[in-house]
């Protein structure tokens, strides 16, 4: 093919009257219009003097012009590089030099803070508003809306996602066109996807989760997307009797479930709840089905792998588990220290092969060496079990264990049961240097109606887990924090508690 994942995902809608995007207002975009933008913005990029290849950096707010970038991206053959929007520019200033970027897309009222550091990098700055204002944009009014479309192959890079940092410099993981197609097109006949679908989209599009997963199965479908400019409880029930899919993280849910107006009637013409980017406590699951009568989908993924595993669309779906690997995904789960596979409900890391894995590390041929094997499996970093029925659970991180003393903590397995206890809303458990074990287990809580019996907890735990595994103390703080996708940050808690045992005696 000439561009495979313009051809699948854009060419087919050339011409098409269909709704494509629908916004809060009410106002309907459809893929030929947008499309029509699409080549706009491409002979903007075109003209600025980006090749195949080069890097395009955006830092923009949402809106169905960032999205048309993405798209012209695909159709130059230009590498998308999105960036989260709560970064400072000290952080840009990181991510611009790495990448080499040629061109760099900010918001208008940021050009002024944003103008030196781009210069330092190397880069031309062009600016994008939410309301489709700026030099790009203006730019672009100009532009024909037919454009020439770049040849690449499915191994030629179509993205460039930054993965968090937490434990060291960032890394920059480079997606082909392959991996992306073949990931949208999996999750597309798996979730049942069609052109008479309506997503409900309330998830930023600078991560894989928003952007790749919602955006390419919508495109892939033929469906459309009520594009939401962040998520707001209030526009997503008004939202919900236009759709008939939701994406989101377990915040989405938590919070539609204490609002007046979510129940059955409101999702009752639903067919599918998707969650995903962090694990959903067992009692969300139990909740919503409740009130509802719909149980959620849980799915698993990462930035270097697009998404692994699902709960099937057919059959159960069990709370706790991400379900099994995609078709097409070879899935193992091995000993972190040897690479062997462990025993049928051994806990290990998970490592996958397939058309979804990325191809490395911008820059960092070391890194890629020891995450990326030579027969193509790519070590997560995720420690999970699989059971008899072949069903995946994700027990943590593998740089979340715990070795107190030399044996192995792993925290998921306390935070299932402190979660499950009354006055417990959610929890952490974190390890926490220590003078006597090297490591101890550190547990906080967030509470809930009264709040948490600490001692009712610590006798618990003596009764039913291993001594070398309790937690040493336990703390109670009224949030967790997470970033933009809802995911805890254990290295926020770590840092805030590292000193916590200090004076512990034993």
């Amino acid at each position: 093919m000439a561009n495979p994942l313009f051809d699948k995902l854009f060419a087919p809608h050339i011409g098409s009257t269909a709704t494509f995007l629908i916004l809060p207002n009410g106002d309907q975009i459809s893929y030929n219009s947008f499309l029509g933008q699409t080549a706009q913005y491409a002979n903007v990029i075109r003209d600025s003097g980006l090749e195949v290849g080069d890097r395009l950096a955006v830092q923009i707010e949402k809106s169905p012009e960032a999205l048309a970038v993405y798209a012209a991206c695909a159709l130059t053959g230009t590498v998308f590089l999105p960036l989260n929007t709560a970064y400072a520019p000290a952080e840009l200033s990181y991510f611009l030099n790495d990448s080499s970027a040629r061109l760099f897309l900010c918001d208008p009222k940021n050009y002024s803070a944003l103008k030196a550091i781009t210069q330092t990098a190397g880069a031309q700055i062009l600016t994008l508003g939410s309301n489709g204002e700026g030099s790009f944009a203006d730019a672009a009014s100009t532009k024909p809306k037919t454009c020439r479309i770049a040849q690449r192959s499915s191994r030629d890079l179509a993205a460039l996602l930054y993965t968090s940092g937490t434990t060291g410099r960032s890394k920059g993981a480079m997606l082909s066109q392959g991996n992306l197609l073949s990931n949208a097109e999996a999750l597309t006949e798996l979730w049942q996807f069609t052109a008479h679908d309506t997503l409900l989209h309330a998830l930023p599009i600078f991560h894989t989760h928003g952007l790749f997963v919602a955006t390419n199965v919508t495109l892939s479908a033929g469906g459309a997307m009520m594009f939401l400019p962040k998520f707001d409880v209030e526009q997503m029930i008004r939202g919900l009797p236009e759709c008939t899919t939701m994406m989101g993280v377990p915040t989405f849910y938590t919070r539609l479930l204490d609002h007046q107006k979510f129940d059955k009637n409101l999702t009752e013409h639903m067919r599918l709840f998707i969650s995903g980017s962090a694990p959903m406590l067992s009692e969300t699951h139990a909740m919503f089905t409740k009130k509802t009568g719909h149980k959620v989908l849980e799915r698993y993924g990462m930035t270097e792998t697009n998404m692994s595993t699902s709960n099937p669309y057919f059959g159960e779906r069990r709370a706790g588990s991400v379900g099994f690997p995609l078709p097409g995904i070879d899935l193992k789960i091995t000993d972190p220290d040897t690479g062997i596979v462990v025993p049928q409900g051994g806990i290990g890391e998970i490592e996958v092969r397939g058309a979804n894995v990325f191809q490395g590390y911008w820059n960092m041929p070391k890194k890629t060496a020891e995450e990326l094997r030579t027969d193509g499996f790519f070590i997560t970093g995720d420690l999970a079990r699989m059971d008899e029925d072949g069903y995946v659970t994700i027990v943590g991180r593998s740089k979340d264990l715990i070795i107190s003393g030399g044996f192995n903590i792993y925290p998921k397995e306390l935070e299932m049961i402190l979660n499950d206890q009354t006055g417990v809303l959610e929890s952490a458990v974190i390890a926490v240097s220590h003078a006597d074990m090297g490591e101890a287990a550190l547990a906080i809580l967030v509470g809930k109606g009264a709040g948490p019996n600490i001692d009712q907890i610590q006798a618990l735990m003596k009764r039913d887990v291993a001594r070398f595994k309790h937690p040493r103390d336990f703390i109670v703080i009224d949030e967790l924090p997470r970033n933009a996708m809802g995911k805890v940050q254990k290295n926020v808690l770590r840092e805030t508690y590292a000193n916590w045992f200090n004076s512990d005696p034993v």
